[in-house]
């Protein structure tokens, strides 16, 4: 089972990760509504390291990004449900609309993102590569997303 941190548990609890010579896996996203496309996403992404961090928008955050509408599941809910998901072992929210800042405060030997991404936009690159890191993409599943469960959902029984 993961546990949620804040950036400053995060950044000491980093160096006893770098004393023993733990390969660190950074990914981030929303994970509103928890579905296949996002647990074999984080199953990939730990496969990558020895210990996969999982940093997720806040509410506020998501608001910004998705607009008013979302996230449909609280921060603390989705926290709760990603820490507790096989794959992870740590997840830490960031009120940003970038994960920047925790990116910069971990500096992971590994940045993952979706296949979605071309590598020159992801957020953190530099970061990652500037200390001798890689980036890496992954193929997402066709036809999984929380947009798609939304829209079903609103299809079979409508707004209510």
């Amino acid at each position: 089972m993961g546990k949620v941190l804040s950036i400053p548990e995060l950044k000491s609890f980093r160096e006893s990760l770098r004393e023993q010579k733990k390969i660190i896996v950074f990914t981030n996203g929303v994970f509103d509504i928890i579905h296949r496309g996002h647990v074999e996403y984080l199953a990939k992404s730990k496969a990558l390291g020895d210990v996969l961090i999982v940093g997720i928008n806040t509410d506020a955050s998501v608001r910004r990004i998705k607009g008013d509408k979302r996230p449909v599941v609280s921060e603390g809910d989705r926290a709760f449900v990603v820490a507790n998901l096989l794959p992870v072992d740590f997840v830490c929210l960031f009120d940003e609309d970038t994960p920047l800042n925790l990116i910069s405060a971990i500096v992971p030997d590994i940045l993952v993102k979706g296949a979605d991404w071309k590598v020159d936009d992801i957020v953190g690159k530099e970061v990652v590569k500037k200390a001798g890191g890689k980036v890496i993409t992954i193929d997402f599943i066709p036809d999984r997303s929380t947009t798609s469960i939304i829209d079903r959902v609103l299809e079979r029984f409508g707004p209510r």
